[in-house]
């Protein structure tokens, strides 16, 4: 009898179906949501992987790069529940630091 062997492990772009994608967007919130946890809810309420990746919050506005991973469906129902909450969403014309 031959010895069982491991299955290999596929590689990370093999689980990535083709409606499944990267964004990454500005986030600004008005004063009356810098102390919302909105990325947080974001989170729970959709199906998708967030991380921020630059931020900086004062009074005034909260300015956030937020990159979004997930169905591309999803994203764009999570980004018109962004806006909802009044949120403004512009997408990121350059890269922000790689890191």
């Amino acid at each position: 009898m031959a010895p069982a062997t491991k299955p290999k492990p596929k590689p990370a772009s093999a689980n990535r179906s083709p409606q499944r994608e990267k964004k990454r967007l500005w986030l600004m919130y008005p004063p009356r949501l810098i102390t919302t946890p909105v990325i947080w809810q974001l989170g729970h309420k959709f199906d998708v992987i967030t991380n921020v990746r630059q931020a900086s919050v004062t009074d005034e506005i909260g300015i956030v790069c937020l990159e979004l991973d997930g169905d591309r469906a999803v994203l764009k129902e999570a980004i018109k529940w962004l806006e909802r909450q009044g949120v403004s969403v512009e997408p990121v014309e350059i890269n922000v630091i790689e890191s």
